[in-house]
């Protein structure tokens, strides 16, 4: 299905950094000389579409005062994965929670990414995590450096060079 120009600006919009202020929305609006009004029915739309499924922020957690971060592997019976993956996204240490496929060699099937100021602070909330959640299978793989952190574009803004 095509995409109206005005679509193409709002996706163009939102695929950079939010501002972080009272109203993004209206600030990102201002940018494109529409409406918040109309920039959030836009928005929406392509979200009734389907063309938009979620729209999520990016921690960049080593400005935030996170100096530590893991990844932890938990092996979950597949009937509570839905119910244990609700308990584990709800700490506030937890940016990502998310149901993988297990392998032969890697049984595990869930997986969240616990930050913290320390690395036995994220140990720690890993064994929180796993005595509410009743969860005792799991691997704590610390991050040692970062690659890459970056969103898709799909469309650049009149005048933005794309990559910049």
């Amino acid at each position: 299905m095509p995409l109206s120009d005005q679509e193409k600006q709002v996706i163009s919009a939102i695929q950079g950094d939010i501002p972080v202020c009272e109203n993004p929305y209206q600030v990102l609006a201002q940018g494109l000389d529409m409406t918040e009004e109309d920039f959030l029915t836009v928005l929406n739309g392509l979200h009734d579409k389907g063309l938009i499924r979620r729209f999520g922020a990016t921690l960049r957690h080593q400005k935030s005062g996170f100096t530590a971060n893991a990844m932890v592997a938990w092996q979950v019976e597949e009937a509570r994965v839905e119910e244990v993956g609700s308990t584990m996204a709800s700490y506030k240490e937890v940016s990502h929670c998310y149901r993988r496929n297990p392998a032969e060699a890697w049984p595990y099937n869930l997986y969240t990414m616990i930050h913290a100021t320390s690395r036995d602070a994220c140990l720690d909330t890993a064994r929180r995590i796993s005595e509410e959640a009743g969860v005792s299978v799991y691997r704590v793989l610390f991050s040692k450096r970062e690659l890459k952190k970056i969103s898709m574009t799909y469309f650049s803004q009149p005048g933005a060079s794309v990559g910049a």
